[in-house]
């Protein structure tokens, strides 16, 4: 849950054009950096920029061009609230650097488009379609085809706020008594093993979103079944949102919206109206798009472990949902996720008996923990730490 800082543009510029493999490398740079960094030069040699613009002007050109074939080149940023995190992200120079409110959170239907599949066949799932049958992709998105699938939510007026809680499972929530603080949030995220019944108290009732990957999904349900998982949240007007982490994912969201049994794969047989509730109406599902998450793990959650477990890691499930929230609602609560003193708590709010926190590969919680605190010391969320009680 942490931030890399790539301070030194140096640093910068390998990376860029490592992203960009094959024959468009060329004329890639010369559309995207080149420009950018030409006009830097020529008002740095008139004199118009101190040397600190123009190092910040730099570092930006190369960020913004390292997603710029993901942006929507005719997009105009939405009217913020005058409430709305955006304002004091604007405050802050580092903050201007990492956030894009232009990447596209979810895909659907209309954002398979050809050139979208050329870039992301070079990245490896989650970033990308690498090794991934065009057909049965674009077969997938084609399923997403109701208006509802390419947003997270209705935008209400611009003077009006949009509060969002995105509720992780963290053992801190056990006796928080947050529950009407949650549940009078405008919309709510939970991820994974969301165990309401018995904790209404602390993590309240409600359920806006439900955020997974196929594998965490089936995970919850074994591990925490005993705990009282035995079923998905089924909200009325609920929003599923997969997170596209394997193929499988593709597969079992194609089956639940067309009410059918996976028909290949590791999860051939399964149905998912079993998971999601008898027919599932279209509009209630979302998926992430490959690009935001390649976009957040860059930006925000770039971790060691990237290189070391490549095949491995990748953001949490809470922290993408956390990040989706922090790019789309005005003001953003997050409970249940690391902070500070997360050895005082047990793992889990629900555990039964006390379970230390235990870090895998595939995630960097400590990373994550520290881009939480640094986000909440900015004002751009606020996060729910409390000191454990004897």
């Amino acid at each position: 849950m942490k931030s890399t800082d790539h301070s030194k543009t140096g640093i910068v510029f390998p990376r860029v054009c490592r992203a960009q493999r094959g024959r468009n490398t060329k004329l890639w740079f010369c559309r995207s950096i080149a420009p950018a960094c030409l006009c830097v030069f020529y008002w740095n040699v008139l004199g118009l920029m101190s040397s600190e613009d123009w190092r910040t002007a730099l570092y930006r050109a190369a960020l913004e061009a390292e997603v710029s074939w993901i942006v929507n080149d005719t997009a105009e940023e939405e009217a913020a609230s005058a409430c709305s995190l955006r304002h004091n992200i604007k405050k802050e120079d580092d903050l201007k650097r990492k956030f894009s409110f232009f990447v596209p959170v979810l895909q659907w239907r209309d954002s398979f488009i050809n050139s979208h599949w050329e870039k992301l066949q070079n990245e490896p799932l989650p970033y990308g379609w690498k090794d991934q049958p065009f057909y049965e992709i674009g077969k997938t998105l084609s399923l997403l085809s109701h208006p509802a699938n390419s947003r997270l939510l209705e935008r209400k007026p611009s003077d009006t706020c949009v509060r969002c809680a995105v509720v992780g499972n963290g053992g801190i929530l056990n006796g928080s008594r947050q529950g009407k603080t949650i549940d009078g949030h405008d919309y709510v995220f939970r991820v994974n093993g969301a165990i309401i019944k018995g904790f209404e108290d602390d993590v309240g009732t409600k359920t806006s979103f439900y955020g997974f990957t196929t594998n965490s999904l089936k995970n919850s349900l074994v591990a925490y079944y005993k705990d009282g998982f035995d079923k998905l949240p089924r909200d009325p007007g609920i929003g599923y949102i997969f997170i596209p982490a394997e193929t499988r994912d593709y597969v079992m969201l194609a089956a639940a919206i067309q009410g059918v049994s996976v028909p290949s794969g590791p999860d051939e047989g399964d149905r998912p109206s079993e998971f999601f509730g008898y027919k599932p109406k279209t509009h209630q599902f979302k998926m992430i798009h490959p690009s935001f998450i390649q976009y957040v793990t860059q930006r925000f959650l770039k971790s060691p472990q990237l290189e070391e477990y490549r095949d491995l890691y990748m953001p949490s499930t809470g922290a993408l949902m956390l990040l989706a929230a922090l790019h789309t609602c005005d003001q953003v609560s997050a409970y249940g996720f690391i902070t500070d003193n997360y050895k005082d708590f047990s793992d889990h709010y629900y555990d039964k008996a006390m379970k230390p926190l235990v870090f895998y590969a595939n995630h960097d919680m400590e990373m994550e923990g520290r881009l939480w605190k640094q986000l909440h010391f900015q004002k751009v969320l606020w996060l729910y730490q409390r000191r454990k009680t004897t």
